[in-house]
């Protein structure tokens, strides 16, 4: 089982205009409402692929109760008081632009409490999947405690963040840590193996058993915004089943355009990621 925390969840809204234009009225042609956060993004690709995954994370007030109504994965969540936040997504012809609230502020308990609940469920899981930012109250270090002890419980773990999570996270030596080009520069820590990702131009692996340049074969246009957490979706299968590198690094491309060929985060065009799979261009690097 792969077990995927998203400690600031949010409801995600997507909508849908012809063109985004600044300062303008826009009439709006679709709104899609889902469970989102980078974590759960992860577990509803694994789940779309038949995979056995359940999402755990914090959710809070009316928001957060609507966050755990849409969750179609296995899940199993540590309420807190706070008002779980809400993230908006607005998609032209062109791309997408993004909205974040910032989240709730979560106290020393209720973070106490989710460790408890987290050492439960990861001592059943083979890889744990830890992604997106943190919510006010936490400390910085709260990605390297759960990468210690999923550790403790010889779980795997991949690391997916940014700013002081992912750079004190990523020194507490998870399996796997994929950031992109600028957050890979804030990290001084070596690293067991690191996926560096470089959007439409597919990805960079640096790994023990050596490194790789993994490209498409063709750019997608569509919504970017779950590409990277399909390509975490990918780094986790493929950790569990110790799938070799260049093999997992052409799932990974192909399963991160799937998803921008998706039209929301969290959703992979399956037809997409298949016609790609075996095109995509893995080469050794450096």
């Amino acid at each position: 089982m792969i077990l995927t925390v998203t400690l600031n969840p949010a409801l995600d809204v997507t909508y849908t205009v012809d063109a985004l234009v600044p300062h303008a009225t826009h009439r709006v042609t679709a709104v899609r409402e889902r469970a989102g956060g980078k974590g759960l993004n992860v577990a509803a690709v694994l789940h779309a692929l038949g995979e056995p995954v359940l999402a755990t994370g914090l959710l809070g007030g009316m928001t957060g109760a609507a966050v755990a109504a849409r969750t179609a994965v296995p899940h199993s969540f540590t309420a807190i008081g706070g008002e779980t936040r809400r993230t908006v997504t607005v998609v032209d012809r062109a791309d997408a632009t993004g909205l974040w609230e910032p989240g709730p502020a979560v106290t020393p308990d209720e973070w106490g409490a989710f460790q408890e609940h987290y050492a439960a469920l990861v001592k059943d899981a083979e890889v744990v999947v830890l992604s997106g930012s943190l919510p006010r109250g936490l400390p910085a270090d709260a990605y390297a405690t759960l990468v210690g002890l999923a550790r403790r419980y010889t779980c795997r773990s991949v690391l997916d963040s940014s700013g002081d999570a992912l750079r004190i996270g990523a020194a507490a030596g998870p399996d796997v840590v994929k950031p992109n080009a600028a957050e890979l520069n804030d990290i001084q820590t070596p690293l067991r193996a690191v996926v560096e990702t470089h959007g439409p131009r597919g990805l960079i692996a640096r790994t023990p058993e050596g490194s790789w340049r993994a490209t498409p074969p063709e750019v997608v246009t569509g919504n970017p915004t779950g590409a990277g957490d399909a390509c975490a979706a990918a780094l986790a299968r493929g950790l569990r089943d110790g799938t070799p590198w260049p093999e997992l690094l052409a799932d990974a491309v192909a399963l991160a355009g799937a998803a921008v060929a998706a039209p929301v985060a969290g959703e992979i065009d399956i037809n997409h990621y298949r016609a790609t799979r075996e095109r995509v261009h893995v080469q050794p690097h450096g």
